[in-house]
């Protein structure tokens, strides 16, 4: 697998979609603090971490719908392994003028770009959610 962000968020957008209860995709340090933001602002319930029955880490993403609706309408990566997108924190685009997220990866960790511009942050824009 070349990018394995591409295939967590493919995997959330799908189970959004088919409005599955949870997501089981590979666990790695990135993507659960992907998770974390996610949970934080209310897009998703919760998430853990288990075991597959070869012994590897998942990570398990509980899924979160509003009246059989899902919260997350759709999810967007964007700087990718061709074509990586770096932006300082003044540069940092607003996601539907402010009502999605943006996840960048700065050389403080993962943030949202409100915290981004908040703490003066550019970096990598990884995905958008809406």
């Amino acid at each position: 697998m070349n990018d394995p962000i591409s295939d967590f968020l493919t995997r959330l957008r799908n189970a959004s979609r088919a409005r599955l209860d949870e997501c089981v995709a590979p666990h790695s340090k990135l993507k659960e603090s992907i998770a974390s933001i996610l949970k934080g602002d209310g897009y998703i319930t919760d998430y853990s971490i288990g075991e597959d029955g070869q012994g590897h880490k998942t990570l398990v993403v509980k899924m979160k719908y509003v009246g059989g609706t899902p919260v997350i309408t759709d999810l967007q990566r964007v700087s990718k392994p061709g074509r990586r997108l770096y932006y300082r924190y003044t540069e940092i685009p607003r996601v539907l003028n402010g009502l999605g997220i943006s996840i960048l990866s700065t050389s403080k960790g993962l943030m949202k770009d409100q915290d981004c511009r908040r703490n003066k942050a550019g970096g990598e824009l990884i995905c958008k959610i809406w």
